[in-house]
Order: structure tokens, then C-alpha cells, then sequence
């Protein structure tokens, strides 16, 4: 009845987005583009679910008007022991066949191999805990189902109370607890190689690139020539000076503005993730890795880009493949617009991008700040702040 009545509630929806599925179909007909004609909405599924109740519901009754009739003729009726435990079997197939399919089907969508050098630790980790879950729901449905089915009741045989047994309890306590301990000690390691990343005395600085999320966009920022990124305060937020860079910082002024992430690739990457407004999060499968954006709490990732995009195009066989940079959390409305397209490339192509890059310093953000040109006697110019 609840399931009846959640499709009639759902009617009416169903009904506009129908009339709405026929608008763009008739609309879509004259162009040659091909549209479905029925619209699948939750209350059909709901419905299907309904019929299918009904049906069981009818060959349950079936089954009972017969097992009367026998009775009345003295006939011996349905064993109905040996219907559940068939039943259990039945299930226990077509369960496991059900698993199979989506091992097979949705496997198919599994991301490729990572593109960077800590997802391939992660990777294994997580094919680690597939694994042994697997083996573990194999094992343990077949002994839930087949022990029903084998000791199903029968007049033959009677029933052994067992109500307590020290030697089961350890087993299937400590088992579990000991493989629990193995993934947690192995996850927990390698989560601490891939987080616990800062520049090693006498190792290359990795590259830093702020990413900044608001509603509903990502904001990129690169260094200039000095190779270091101004400091930023969120109370010189504007809508010229996007992420409040403060220019007080000389190291600010030559900061570069950037509408794609580019990459280059076997280079240490810093990611400095900030956000304005509500918790977002940098999510970029392909690299694995994920991290909120929490307004007020700056946060960075490390990660090495390993697979160029030109060389995933060619694994992954299509050439309009593209990395992209996802937001995670739902942000509100427009979430689905947060996406920035990252593109790894060789150190040469990096560079030469990078030349061609906007300084984030713009005429517009020098009127506001009251920025004024100061000529020394030295022939290079330098920016002077007049307030």
C-alpha cells in the first residue's frame, strides 16, 4: 500500500516531465535527432515493483488453494521445508550471478590506471580490501544459503541445541579482527607516504598552483618568474581581485591567472586548496586525489603526474579525453558547473604555455588598489602602493 501510494504521488510528476520528454521530442523530431519516447521516472519502477508483488502474491495464494485440496482428498500435501530450502538455493544462484553481472557490467566503468605516482599505492590498496571482501561474501553466502538448504527441517532427524561454543566465538572473532588489523596497519602507512609530503632538504620544489573554490567555480592561480605565490587575505576579496591576492607581498605581483590547469608531467605538483563560501571539494579521479576545501582552513595535496593527457588519449582510445577537476561536495545548484579541464604535458609545452599566461595583476585591480607607476632612476619599473 505504501508503494501504491508513493507511485500516485509521483504521478503527477511523472505526468509534467512527460509532457516535457514530448515537448523536446517533437521539438528534437524535425533535426533527425533520435529521443527516447518513454520516460522511466522513479513511480514506474515503483509500479513495476507493485506488479511484481501482486504476482507473487497471486501464485503464493495458488500454491495454498492447492495445498488445501490435497489435504481434503488426504493426499499428502506440499512439503513446504523442502520449497524454502529449493528457494534458498534458487536465491543463492541467482544472487551470485547477480554480483557476477556487476562485477562484469559495472566493472567495465572502472577508472584507468592512475595517472599519477601515490594512486598507483592506492590502487592497490583498494584492489587489497576488494579482493578479500569478495572472497568473504562468496564464502559466507554460500555457507549462509547452503546451510539452509542441507539442514532445512525434516522428521528424520532431529535438531542440535548448541548454546554456547568458546572455540566458534574466537574464530569468528578473531579472524576477522585480525585481517581488519592487516588492511587498517596497511592503509594507514601508505595514506601516511601519500599525505606526510614536504620538500625534502635538497629535493626539487614541487610546483605550487592555488585552486580556489566559490559558488560556483574554480579559481587557478600560478607563480611568475620568482617561483613563489603572493599571499592571499579573504578580506580583499572583489570582483576584479577574485581571490583577494594581497599585493602588499612583492612576491604577489607577477602571480599568473589561469582558466586551465596545465601540468607538467614527472614534476612534484603542490595543490593549495582554499575555499570561500561553503565546503567544497578538489575531487580529480584520474590522479586520486581528493580533498575538501574548508573556508577558512587552507589545505594543499602533493601528487606527481605521471601520464600525459596526449598519452591517455591513446590508452583510453578516445583524442578528445580530457583530465578535469570536479568539485565533490554538493555546493548548491549550479555544483554541477564546478569542473576545470587539467591537461598534463612535457616541461617544454608547460613553459611555453606559461609565457602566454595573464598576470593576475590587472589594469583593473591596479584602479581599484590605487596602484601608481613609480619610475626610479634605473631603467626597470616597479609598482608602488599609494594608499
Amino acid at each position: 500500500m505504501l508503494s501504491v501510494l508513493a507511485a500516485f504521488l509521483l504521478l503527477g510528476t511523472n505526468m509534467l516531465m512527460a509532457q516535457d520528454a514530448t515537448k523536446d521530442t517533437a521539438a528534437t523530431a524535425s533535426s533527425g535527432d533520435a529521443t527516447p519516447s518513454v520516460w522511466l521516472a522513479p513511480g514506474y519502477y515503483i509500479l513495476l515493483f507493485v506488479i511484481v508483488c501482486f504476482v507473487v502474491g497471486i501464485v503464493g495464494k495458488i500454491l495454498r488453494v492447492y495445498d488445501l485440496t490435497q489435504q481434503i482428498q488426504n493426499k499428502k500435501p506440499i512439503n513446504w521445508h523442502n520449497v524454502m530450502g529449493i528457494c534458498c538455493i534458487i536465491f543463492l544462484i541467482v544472487g551470485m550471478y547477480g554480483a557476477y553481472w556487476s562485477f562484469a557490467v559495472q566493472g567495465a566503468m572502472i577508472l584507468p590506471e592512475s595517472a599519477s605516482a601515490h594512486g598507483v599505492k592506492i590502487d592497490e590498496m583498494f584492489w587489497t580490501t576488494t579482493v578479500l571482501t569478495v572472497i568473504v561474501f562468496v564464502i559466507t553466502q554460500i555457507l549462509l544459503f547452503g546451510f539452509l538448504f542441507r539442514y532445512r527441517y525434516s522428521e528424520k532427524r532431529r535438531g542440535h541445541f548448541l548454546p554456547h561454543n568458546n572455540t566458534i566465538e574466537k574464530v569468528w572473532t578473531i579472524a576477522p579482527a585480525i585481517v581488519l588489523t592487516i588492511l587498517v596497519i596497511f592503509g594507514f602507512f601508505t595514506w601516511q607516504q601519500i599525505t606526510n609530503t614536504i620538500d625534502a632538504k635538497g629535493e626539487q620544489a614541487s610546483i605550487n598552483v592555488d585552486i580556489t573554490g566559490h559558488q560556483f567555480a574554480w579559481e587557478l592561480r600560478y607563480p611568475g618568474t620568482d617561483g613563489r605565490l603572493g599571499e592571499t587575505n579573504y578580506k580583499l576579496v572583489s570582483g576584479s581581485n577574485k581571490v583577494g591576492v594581497d599585493f602588499k607581498d612583492k612576491f604577489s605581483y607577477d602571480d599568473l591567472q589561469a582558466d586551465t590547469m596545465y601540468l607538467p608531467v614527472h614534476k612534484s605538483i603542490k595543490l593549495n586548496i582554499h575555499a570561500q563560501d561553503v565546503i567544497h571539494s578538489v575531487y580529480m579521479p584520474h590522479f586520486r586525489v581528493q580533498l575538501n576545501a574548508v573556508p577558512g582552513l587552507p589545505t594543499y595535496f602533493k601528487f606527481t603526474p605521471t601520464i600525459t593527457t596526449a598519452e591517455m588519449r591513446r590508452k583510453v582510445g578516445d583524442p578528445k579525453f580530457e583530465y578535469i577537476v570536479y568539485c565533490n561536495k554538493i555546493c548548491g545548484a549550479a555544483h554541477y558547473n564546478m569542473q576545470r579541464v587539467v591537461r598534463v604535458v612535457e616541461e617544454s609545452e608547460y613553459q611555453a604555455w606559461l609565457a602566454q599566461q595573464k598576470p593576475y595583476l590587472t589594469d583593473q585591480i591596479k584602479k581599484d588598489l590605487k596602484f601608481a607607476e613609480v619610475k626610479p632612476v634605473a631603467k626597470q619599473n616597479r609598482l608602488a602602493l599609494n594608499n
